[in-house]
Formats: C-alpha cells, structure tokens, sequence
C-alpha cells in the first residue's frame, strides 16, 4: 500500500513514522510531504532515505492513504482536496466536529468509521484519546454520569518551538538571566499556566472545550464533563487527574479488572511509595497508564483516578495509525 504523510518533519510527521516501522504495516510506497521549505530533506525510514515533496504539487492520486500532521491551517486548505483520491486520518482540530467526519479512538468507537462520508477521519485532542480509553470501559459497565477532570499537559502538546523553549528558559533561569516568553502567555520554566488556547466568551479556554465536545462525541453526548487545562514544563506526555460519578455502584475490583482487560490500557495502582505512573514513565510508551484509583466519598456512586499518556503517540500519531490500521483491517478503501 502506498502512504503519505504531511508534516513529515514536524514532531507528530517523525513520530508517525516511528510508529508506522513499529508497526511494521505492509508500505510499498511512502511519501513524506512538506512545505517548499522543507523539499529536499532527506528522512530515514527503514534504513532508506526518503525525499520530501512539495505539499503545493504533490498528487494524492498516489497513495491510499494520507496523515495530516501539519495543524489546522494546512488541513483547511489541502485535506478536503486530497480526500478526493485517498482517506485522509487529521491529526488538527479543524474537521473534529464535522458531524459528516468521524473522530475515532480505534479502541473506543471503531464503529463510527462506518459513517464516512469525506473520505475523512479525525484525530482527536491528546487529552481527549487518552481520557476516553480509559473511560470507556468504565462508562459500559456502570454509565458515567460527570467528568470533572484537571490536565497537566507537557510542552510538546504545542510543537518543537514550545519545547525548544522550555530548554531556552531553563538554562535563563539557572544563569539567574530574564526571561521573555515567545510561545507561552507567560514563564513555562518552574511554573504552571492555566491555560491552554484561546479564551471562550464564558472564561473556558478553546482546549477546555475541545475536551467536552470530544468526549461526547466520542464516548456519550450524554456525558457532561468540566475541564481545566494547565501546562506544565515537562516535555512530553499528558497527565490528567479525573473524578466520576456513575449512575450504577461499582467496586475497585471490577473497577481495576475493567481497566486491566481493555486494550491501551494499563493499571499501576500500588498504595505505596511511587506505586503510580507519572509522564517519565509514560513517555515512549503506547500504553494509557492509570493510577491512584480511589472511591470519592463525596457523592454517590463517585470515583478518582490518575490517567498518563505519551500525548505525542496516543494523543497523535500511534492513534492515527491504529486508525489506519482499522481501516485496513476493514478493507475500507478497497484492494
């Protein structure tokens, strides 16, 4: 089969392909596309090099399937056009609420692909994949009712520039130098901003929103769920902390054993010193890992939990190729 990928040397472009080798799916042909800038670079992927072509000629007549791992901006202008000759898996905002374009976690709602009607499939946000494979097999057994979550998101969850930065404003601050902020509304070293996007006439940040809107699309539009969205100076993966309230009783076993058997998920919960996952150890991993499972005694049928994940694979480019993956699988696109 042949690919292509657009952004192929943007952060979530160079992890798409270390997931794709990982993976090891049958690629005939692969195509790494970029802007005008970037035509030329020469990728490795398999022990070959690959060329970069022009993202302006490039003709997707050639591949079965394309990943857009260049924003919104790009997906706006060229996504719609290559879906006319091959499926389209967006990692940008910019079609999720397409109600005509499914948002897909492979894991949670595979289903929803039957619903193609553009020939494109949406990513979801990064907080979003992981926070929804954890809940689903939790919403299945006992109906989640309210999320209320808080994110602790790495720098990587807006590009290379922002991580760069965090490494520039690190070293300023250990030289006792001032610091002024080009990709954060204020100083990301040594502190925490509450904020994530822009801001919402009703004080949510677009981040906050996306959260909600995901999550019912996804899972339940039944859901209601609140969210606050905090950057952190970590470098990658996404750290969330989540309580529930159900509509029916559970218990931590079945709690614990729900997670344990779901696909992408993984339980560390030991009520001891470091018995928990935290981004370090979810970095480079494929796993959503969840910790700190604890009863809420506040409301009735109340739950707390811990969820961390590689915001850059599970939030980006292993779901985009498990996506691929499920549409193969499916044979969706033909021979």
């Amino acid at each position: 089969m042949n690919i292509a990928i657009v952004g192929a040397t943007g952060n979530v472009g160079r992890k798409t392909l270390e997931v794709l080798e990982k993976k090891k799916l049958s690629i005939e042909n692969l195509y790494l596309v970029a802007s005008s800038k970037s035509v030329g670079k020469k990728i490795s992927f398999k022990s070959k090099d690959h060329e970069v072509y022009d993202l302006e000629s490039f003709d997707f007549a050639k591949v079965k399937i394309a990943f857009f791992a260049a924003g919104g901006k790009i997906s706006e202008k060229f996504a719609k056009k290559a879906a006319k000759n091959c499926f389209v898996i967006d990692n940008s905002s910019f079609y999720r609420m397409d109600p005509d374009v499914p948002l897909i976690v492979p894991q949670v709602n595979s289903n929803h692909l039957n619903n193609i009607k553009k020939n494109i499939i949406a990513n979801p946000n990064c907080s979003t994949a992981q926070l929804v494979i954890a809940l689903k097999p939790l919403h299945d057994l006992f109906i989640i009712k309210r999320i209320v979550v808080s994110t602790y998101q790495s720098v990587s969850g807006g590009g290379k520039a922002p991580m760069d930065e965090l490494i520039e404003q690190t070293k300023l601050v250990l030289e006792g130098k001032k610091v002024k902020s080009k990709n954060f509304t204020k100083q990301i070293a040594f502190n925490a901003i509450p904020h994530i996007d822009v801001f919402s006439n009703d004080g949510y940040t677009k981040e906050e929103l996306k959260m909600t809107n995901e999550t019912k699309k996804i899972l339940d539009d039944k859901i209601d769920l609140t969210a606050t969205c905090v950057r952190l100076p970590i470098s990658v993966s996404h750290s969330e902390s989540v309580n529930l309230q159900f509509e029916k009783p559970f218990s931590l076993e079945k709690i614990r054993e729900a997670l344990n058997n779901f696909e992408g998920c993984k339980v560390i919960d030991e009520r001891i010193d470091g018995g928990y996952s935290t981004p370090l150890e979810a970095e480079g991993k494929d796993e959503t890992f969840i910790s700190r499972i604890r009863e809420d005694k506040t409301i009735k049928n109340g739950l707390n939990l811990w969820i961390v994940s590689d915001n850059l694979l599970r939030g980006a480019a292993l779901n985009s190729v498990e996506i691929a993956e499920t549409l193969i699988k499916n044979n969706f696109y033909g021979k």
